[in-house]
Parts: C-alpha cells; structure tokens; sequence
C-alpha cells in the first residue's frame, strides 16, 4: 500500500496522475503575475530575479554577498522571502547535477513541528500568487496533491511518506 502511495505521488509530480478535480489555473489567465515564471522566479529578500537554464557560476554570481549555500554538486540553498511574504529555505537545481543548468526550485523548512501549519502555509502563498491549481488530487498523510500547469512551468505541491511525512513544494522547468 505504501508503494502504490509514494508511485501515485511520484506520477503526479511528472504530470502522469489522474485528477480527481480540475480547476481553473493560470493558464486560464484568471491572474496577472507580477513576475513572468516562464522565465524565471523573482525573490524578494534578497531582491534576486533568478533567470531559467543558468549554470552555477551564474548562479553564484547573483548572490554575490548572500548567504547561498553550496552543499553539493549541482544543489544550492539559501533562506529567504519570496511570493511576497513566504519565508522559507529555497533550493536550487541544475540538471544535470555536473555542469548542468538550473531546472527546478525547491521550497522547504528546516523544522516541521507542525504539517499541517508548513502545509497549510506553502499552499496559501502558491494559490495567492499563482491563482488555483491546474489539478487536485487525493493525496498521502491526509493532505492533498496540488499541480499547477503555467506553459512550461510545472508547479506540484504534496505530502509522501519517506520514513515519515515529507512535503515537497516544487516549481520545475519543463524542457
């Protein structure tokens, strides 16, 4: 069962799930952004417009004098502000992880005492600025699968469990 649950998220997350429910999303331009994610994802604090398909120097170049951490080939973290007032850990991956360009944005927390909080937070601030999601599927844990489709933007947002709950909250550059 536990494997049907973790498949169903994984599928969800590519864009293969079936959708329990389908809501006007972005694509239907029932709002106007205030940056244009297709390319690329502005920050707020600190004041960084992070363009698509960079590599890591680039990258780096743009946090010059910014706590950007690396922590390994091909990742970088950094805690910041951002969808106007989401403060959270914001990752950066390039793909491939050598010598690869900038491809998704992961957001997380480095404490999560509380799910439903984290969860409930990450959702309020996507749907604030990204309108509602493209699809909303049953999910794990209690919590529901959330995709948003702006062009070639993918957007998922869900709980899985691995080794205890763990929320991923992802914008990815589709090719």
């Amino acid at each position: 069962m536990r494997m049907k649950l973790i498949l169903a998220s994984i599928l969800t997350f590519f864009g293969c799930g079936q959708t329990s429910e389908k809501n006007k999303g972005q694509l239907d331009n029932d709002k106007k952004l205030k940056m244009d994610i297709d390319k690329g994802f502005q920050i707020d604090q600190p004041n960084i417009f992070v363009p698509w398909n960079i590599d890591e120097k680039t990258l780096t170049d743009l946090f010059k004098g910014q706590d950007l951490k690396h922590v390994t080939t091909g990742y970088y973290n950094i805690n910041c502000t951002s969808l106007d007032s989401l403060n959270c850990m914001l990752g950066f991956h390039f793909d491939p992880r050598s010598k690869g360009r900038l491809n998704e944005l992961e957001f997380f927390r480095m404490n999560y005492d509380n799910q439903q909080k984290s969860f409930d937070e990450f959702q309020n601030a996507f749907t604030n600025y990204f309108g509602q999601p493209s699809s909303t599927t049953k999910g794990n844990e209690g919590f529901n699968n959330y995709e948003w489709r702006l062009n070639n933007v993918q957007i998922v947002h869900y709980v899985f469990d691995r080794f205890g709950p763990e929320e991923h909250m992802r914008i990815k550059k589709l090719k």
